[in-house]
């Protein structure tokens, strides 16, 4: 019975969030981590980590904190600096070099000229070309070549070459061909380097978001401390304006809350009083009381930071791809680089040109653009979906979210808003009221925070009615609560459990299809039972339109009656329902699709549906607020609304055309590149120049990064 099966859970591990922080540490320990890291100084983590590693990017991406931020603010800054200085040098290295003068048909002699020459290159090639000389050497440390060690060796040949010919060795310098390579290659690390700073800036605002102070409440005193001093059940003021400092209930007031930074809502939400709030949100024209709930590690927000950290630090089938690519194509390079030597060598070049051509497909081939084609993919798209109310926990489910072909559904909170209302409460017993038997239920439910429970609870404030102690509490599984309430036994239940007791439902029970019925026991006997009304979802519809439009079956399955499972199927025009299901049987429905061959993505409350959550090939959570943290989920949706579930399998299908398209790109400029580089064009006249393929490898990399970043409009128009 769907108004039941999450019982189970909630009443016994519901509070014990104990699991889940495990799972989730505090950005606190993240911050520690970046602070023991740069203790070993900026330049070595700079260049060991972060210049070594272009070709993996594991250590660009976004999501390390502040600290993290600022590191990455300096790595910039480090770029922006040696690649100004370079080009600075490069011009009168370019003035003075013998082959631009040829070139352009002017002379300009200087005494000393190639002593001013390789002086200059010099201060370019230990200067500039630092970044890539440390990289180069972290490679070969680690046994993995990459690109580091292409450009090294491309910039190491040319000047070491040049070198010999200012003191005796015969032939042309490639000074001017060294400072511009090490120029555009400092040009495209900087402008990568700020593509990826700008994918982690949703993230920093995420961080950003918390105040730091909060109004706590003593008696009558309102005293303001710093955040950090906040504890659980504190009682906190949030003034209008203000951003609420902490996850909690409201025990006064009413107001209007944006969210939208956290969950992606764009209208302002209204919160009663028990009403849950994040800590973040901005609060609207009216003074809250607060109880808090969660702070520091525990607070919805640092749990949303950590999930996209994660989730932009895991590599998926896509990425490990292309990592495969910039290895193999490193190899590749290399011994085409040396074959090219050796082939012009042959044929009878000179060495001059056979090294030019060497130094050409070194330059053409490092896989800048390769490395970069997945990594700032994941790490805008990961950033861009938290900031619209969709966690990813596991990237390569994201990026199959698109393969989709049935979608099955939980009903309550999800189709339906979840927010029950009691419409009848029916006594079959002489010997208890209704109001009776909804104080005796209401026992059960008080510690419930199921849509149903909570409708029955609502109702019986409503009625001002005292609810009575529980003893002896248990969970039926998927079917129910029961407990000890007065000396009695009392049950609530699903109609499965009637009919497995082969007790008989009353022919009345189901008096209008769009109601959910419980049943309550007292003994052993059928007492009465309590309809509640679930209003659809007014997004429902449209977001089944959406699914349909990409061909995905909708199906539901619920642990509600046959009437109302058929009433919501029928009017949201679903291909087909199971109701009074039990959370066991969830797993059944996934595996007979599966056998079908189809691609199923189960979505449901993370918590009782689990096992179905594990077995579908992809696992949607929805739920809000501190609860998101479902541990078998692969994709967490901030809000229960299946419109977010479109666009979430809209916007995977966007980021993987994203990644194929960077991919084609990368690989496809190589392909085509290489081949020029090492002179197969040469008997028709064309030979591309060092300088010149440095060029196109750069803009390889710069349309790598700005087609990525065009996938943050992709998440606005779904």
């Amino acid at each position: 019975m769907e108004n039941h099966k999450h019982h189970p859970h909630e009443h016994n591990g519901k509070g014990n969030n104990s699991a889940k922080n495990e799972a989730l540490k505090k950005e606190a320990d993240i911050k520690d981590n970046l602070v023991e890291k740069t203790k070993h100084g900026h330049n070595e983590a700079m260049d060991e980590s972060d210049h070594s590693g272009h070709s993996g990017h594991s250590d660009h991406d976004p999501g390390h904190g502040e600290m993290g931020h600022d590191h990455h603010k300096m790595m910039i800054a480090d770029f922006r600096k040696r690649f100004w200085v370079t080009l600075v040098l490069t011009i009168p290295i370019l003035f003075f070099s013998p082959m631009i003068q040829d070139f352009f048909g002017y002379e300009f002699l200087l005494p000393g000229n190639p002593y001013i020459l390789f002086a200059l290159s010099t201060i370019v090639y230990f200067y500039g070309g630092w970044p890539f000389l440390k990289g180069f050497w972290s490679e070969i440390k680690k046994g993995a070549p990459g690109m580091m060690t292409l450009i090294s060796m491309a910039i190491s040949v040319a000047y070491f070459y040049s070198t010999a010919t200012v003191f005796g060795l015969r032939g042309e310098d490639f000074f001017w061909e060294l400072s511009t390579l090490i120029a555009i290659m400092l040009l495209g690390h900087w402008i990568e380097m700020k593509s990826v700073l700008g994918a982690s800036k949703a993230l920093q605002l995420l961080v950003s978001m918390m105040p730091a102070e909060a109004h706590r409440v003593k008696g009558d005193i309102i005293e303001d401390i710093p955040l950090e001093d906040l504890l659980k059940d504190d009682v906190i003021l949030v003034k209008p304006g203000e951003k609420v400092p902490a996850d909690g209930i409201i025990v006064d007031g009413s107001s209007y809350l944006n969210e939208s930074m956290l969950t992606g809502e764009s209208k302002p939400v209204k919160k009663d009083e028990n009403d849950k709030v994040i800590g973040g949100s901005v609060n609207g024209n009216s003074t809250l009381k607060v109880k808090v709930e969660h702070t520091g590690k525990d607070s919805y927000l640092n749990k949303v930071i950590k999930m996209v950290e994660e989730a932009q630090k895991t590599k998926s089938k896509m990425q490990n791809l292309s990592d495969r690519a910039a290895k193999w194509l490193t190899y590749i390079a290399l011994a085409i680089g040396f074959g090219t030597l050796a082939v012009w060598l042959i044929l009878g070049f000179p060495f001059v040109y056979a090294l030019e051509r060497m130094v050409t497909v070194m330059v053409i081939a490092c896989p800048h653009a390769l490395g970069l084609a997945i990594p700032l993919v994941v790490a805008i798209s990961t950033a861009v979906s938290a900031q619209n109310g969709l966690l990813i926990r596991n990237r390569t489910a994201f990026e199959e979210s698109r393969k989709i072909s049935a979608l099955l559904f939980d009903k309550t909170g999800t189709l339906t808003k979840g927010d029950f209302g009691v419409t009848r409460i029916e006594s079959v017993k002489e010997a208890y009221s209704t109001e009776e038997i909804l104080r005796l239920s209401s026992a059960l439910e008080q510690s419930s925070e199921h849509p149903i429970a909570v409708g029955i609870i609502k109702r019986v404030k409503e009625d001002n009615i005292t609810i009575p102690k529980p003893e002896n509490f248990n969970a039926i599984t998927g079917k129910g609560v029961e407990a000890n309430v007065d000396g009695k036994q009392v049950k609530v239940v699903s109609p499965g459990y009637l009919r497995d007791e082969k007790i008989t439902i009353p022919e009345d029970a189901y008096s209008d299809a769009a109601e959910t019925v419980v049943f309550v026991l007292i003994d052993g006997q059928l007492a009465g039972y309590i309809a509640l009304a679930d209003e659809i979802r007014p997004e429902s519809a449209e977001a089944i339109k959406i699914f349909k439009k990409n061909n995905i079956k909708v199906l539901m399955a619920t642990g509600d009656n046959e009437k109302t499972a058929k009433a919501v199927s029928e009017k949201l025009g679903l291909d087909g329902y199971y109701a009074e299901v039990l959370p066991h049987q969830k797993v059944e429905i996934v595996e007979e699709l599966q056998n079908k061959g189809d691609f199923v993505a189960m979505t449901g409350d993370g918590v009782n549906d689990a096992p179905a959550l594990a077995k579908a090939d992809v696992g949607i959570a929805v739920g809000s607020g501190t609860d998101v943290a479902a541990e078998t989920a692969d994709i967490i949706l901030v809000n229960s609304n299946p419109q977010d579930i479109a666009n979430l399998i809209l916007f995977g299908k966007a980021t993987y055309n994203k990644m194929i398209q960077n991919l084609i790109w990368a690989t496809g400029y190589n392909v085509v590149a290489i081949p020029l580089a090492a002179g197969v064009l040469y008997s028709s006249g064309f030979v591309l120049g060092p300088a010149v393929g440095a060029v196109f490898m750069s803009l390889s990399t710069i349309i790598v990064a700005i087609n990525a970043q065009l996938l943050k409009r992709k998440i606005g128009k779904k």
